[in-house]
């Protein structure tokens, strides 16, 4: 398979799992404008939706943390970072791809710990396995550890751009440098005694 073809499969799957966070964003809006609207207007609701919204809630936010990764979209301070050789870059980048790495390796190890735990123990309401609800460890560990392995590997073959190397931004917005701003003219101080 060539490596075009991978990479429209790998953009099908995020677009899919994109689809799935907006099902789930979807999904949590409508359980919980649903139950307000039911308990003020009809003094009743519905028991799941509290406790689906939540468990919703927690896939939306890890699976939304595997997409934030393939896009850098994390936020987190460049400034340092971004006065760096392509070097000093390169050493950072990697530093901070072994550190996810690392981090993903306790989340997977923590959710393995607690599996029996929460595969025996069931949600109150709607009692189903907890873990539907925490198991999503082992799925955010494993897709951005790969993410962040597969980086590891660009960097060592020599294959990682110069855009690539800071994957973090400072804001939501992607703002340019600052030097693509000029500086705005001077505003000139009138003399004393003249208008």
């Amino acid at each position: 398979m060539r490596a075009g073809n991978r990479r429209t499969w790998a953009d099908l799957a995020f677009r899919a799992i994109e689809t799935v966070l907006a099902a789930l964003l979807l999904g949590m809006v409508v359980m919980v404008f649903g139950n307000v609207v039911l308990r003020y207007a009809f003094n009743s609701g519905i028991m799941v939706s509290e406790e689906l919204s939540r468990i919703f809630f927690v896939w939306l936010t890890f699976v939304g943390a595997i997409v934030a990764v393939r896009d850098g979209t994390h936020l987190g301070v460049d400034s340092f970072v971004c006065k760096l050789s392509r070097r000093g870059k390169l050493v950072c980048l990697a530093l901070s791809q072994l550190i996810v790495i690392g981090c993903c390796a306790m989340l997977f190890w923590g959710t393995w710990r607690q599996h029996e735990v929460n595969a025996t123990t069931r949600s109150p309401v709607t009692e189903i396995s907890m873990i539907w609800v925490f198991g999503v460890g082992y799925l955010a560990s494993l897709a951005i550890g790969a993410q962040s392995a597969r980086t590891l590997w660009r960097i060592c073959a020599g294959r990682i751009r110069d855009d690539e190397l800071v994957q973090v931004s400072e804001s939501e917005e992607a703002a340019p440098h600052a030097a693509a701003y000029p500086a705005p003219p001077a505003k000139s101080v009138p003399e004393a005694g003249r208008p």
